[in-house]
């Protein structure tokens, strides 16, 4: 691969108080030794979207910051058994930006760690046309019990981006000719 992925990290949560820049730095750390990919961070704290899909000069900075990208990894919390409402709005921000590109999910919260937040998120991607890379990274009990060198989350963290770069070049190549 001649030239590096874009891949944005999507950090969800935005609740005062929130865990998510733990579980994102976590992420991030290891991205800095994987020459596949040119990372940037758009933590929704800093980009709060509208509910409602509208032009405003933030959202198209944000859809063209979309637009521009191979690949994206949500870390997302889980509340009352779903993701945050900040992460749908910025969903539903774009269309066309998401289409014919990878997605990966690090989530973490009680008991499931987030899981059932990612398998409705995986539900909502698909229908923007995006490829949902099967491994993803769960953190249970999180606030309580996060240990950066589990080695069942640091795995799950390599299979992922290794999944995300075979896709993210694979669809990076035809997107010129989706057909969408």
């Amino acid at each position: 691969m001649d030239e590096p992925l874009r891949l944005e990290v999507i950090v969800a949560s935005t609740r005062p108080g929130r865990f998510a820049p733990v579980v994102a730095d976590w992420f991030l750390g290891a991205l800095a030794d994987r020459p596949e990919f040119e990372v940037g961070v758009l933590d929704l704290i800093d980009h709060p979207m509208p509910t409602e899909l509208t032009d405003t000069p933030q959202v198209a900075a944000f859809r063209e910051r979309l637009g521009a990208a191979d690949a994206f990894v949500v870390v997302t919390s889980e509340y009352n058994h779903g993701y945050p409402a900040s992460l749908k709005a910025a969903l539903d921000s774009a269309k066309h930006e998401w289409r014919a590109k990878p997605i990966g999910f690090v989530s973490y919260g009680g008991l499931s760690g987030g899981l059932r937040a990612v398998e409705q998120l995986r539900q909502v991607v698909a229908e923007l046309h995006m490829v949902s890379v099967r491994e993803s990274v769960s953190f249970a009990q999180a606030k309580r019990h996060f240990d950066p060198t589990d080695g069942a989350a640091v795995d799950a963290r390599e299979r992922m981006l290794r999944q995300l770069a075979w896709w993210g070049t694979v669809l990076r190549e035809a997107r010129p000719t989706y057909p969408g």
